[in-house]
């Protein structure tokens, strides 16, 4: 695991940086993919875990490759779905793009082409490859509840401690303190930080020896104030950092063809607002020659329909008397008509046929000819 860990010289010589992107600019870029992938997890309900195994995916994958080559959002949308795989919380890749699709601005979602599902799946293959299949991560969450829990002191101060360090934790991802020491370091960090706030003071702690001069030295060696106090720096730098105008978005996306003109307004530019096209008055009848349809009116309301005229008869006509040709036919068969025939007349008398008997011939014979001894019966 030591692999995944680099010292502050190798940061700034990413390939990013020479690729034409400054420090201060890359920064941005990796807080702004770990901010989105975090916000994108919690719309989703994804646990902590899968959220920030994918943050660590998205610092490990710019290591090896470009924010100019790969735009940010896309490869944050493809860290979350692999760690969600990884940490058995998985979501469907078009769900994620459309949680995106609702927290990013039509410019940035741009950067996703014209079929963001594919582009999110080709995209998994470049990662696997990038991290190496390495797909296990460890985070500071379970070192900061294990060590918490050898403390002592007040528990009400423990715990506004404990989530005090919690919330450092979330932040750190932020940075790229994921990429330059272990989890265990980073909880340990937290914890001092987190106590010096909410001026929580360790004096005791379960398993203490006296070789241990800090709490900490029973978990980890050879941990140095220096080493803290740097990095609660780089977490506390992200509360100080000014906000500015945004810069442009990574990478620079192309001119898109519009048809509309621009105009000044007061020294700026903006897009011109074609005319409102008046509503049509649907209460306006048509024009007579159209032909009126069943329940074609204007007020919603179908048309009154008058009620049918009474019969101009008082009681019902009498049943007229019926066809001639159904009546009854005359008893006897008719005299004109003979019954047909239904049988040939070689049906009821044949003609006579010869007996059958023996065919005469060489091939059938009921005694052997003489010479021959007789046949074997079957």
């Amino acid at each position: 695991m030591t692999g995944w860990y680099y010292d502050k010289k190798e940061l700034r010589n990413t390939p990013s940086s020479q690729d034409g992107i400054d420090y201060d600019t890359e920064m941005r870029y990796r807080k702004e993919g770990a901010r989105f992938i975090i916000n994108t997890g919690a719309k989703m309900d994804l646990g902590y875990n899968t959220t920030a195994t994918g943050v660590v995916y998205f610092h490990r994958f710019y290591m090896f490759h470009s924010f100019r080559q790969f735009p940010r959002y896309v490869t944050a949308c493809c860290c979350l779905f692999l760690a969600g795989k990884v940490e058995e919380t998985p979501k469907k890749c078009k769900d994620i793009i459309k949680t995106a699709r609702g927290l990013l601005s039509d410019q940035k979602f741009a950067t996703f082409g014209d079929d963001p599902k594919e582009e999110v799946m080709t995209l998994e293959r470049i990662l696997l490859q990038t991290i190496k299949f390495d797909l296990q991560v460890e985070h500071p969450y379970s070192y900061l509840l294990k060590y918490a829990k050898c403390l002592k002191g007040d528990k009400n101060k423990l715990q506004k401690m404990v989530q005090m360090a919690w919330t450092f934790v979330n932040d750190s991802l932020c940075t790229t303190l994921a990429l330059q020491w272990e989890p265990e370091i980073i909880a340990v960090a937290l914890m001092y930080l987190a106590g010096k706030l909410s001026q929580f003071e360790v004096v005791d702690w379960v398993g203490r020896t006296a070789k241990h001069l800090r709490w900490w030295d029973m978990f980890v060696e050879d941990v140095t104030m220096d080493l803290l106090e740097d990095i609660c720096h780089q977490v506390l730098d992200l509360y100080s950092q000014p906000t500015t105008s945004p810069a442009p978005d990574s990478p620079p996306l192309p001119p898109r063809p519009t048809t509309a003109v621009t105009r000044k307004s007061n020294g700026q530019e903006k897009p011109e607002v074609p005319e409102i096209i008046p509503t049509v008055n649907t209460k306006v009848p048509p024009p007579p020659d159209v032909p009126q349809y069943p329940y074609q009116t204007f007020t919603g309301a179908p048309p009154p329909i008058p009620p049918y005229p009474a019969p101009p008869y008082a009681a019902p006509l009498p049943t007229p008397p019926g066809p001639t040709h159904l009546a009854a036919p005359p008893p006897g068969p008719p005299p004109h008509i003979n019954p047909p025939t239904v049988f040939p007349p070689y049906v009821t008398h044949p003609p006579p046929f010869p007996p059958m008997g023996p065919p005469a011939g060489p091939f059938y014979q009921l005694t052997p000819p003489p010479g021959q001894p007789p046949h074997r019966p079957y």
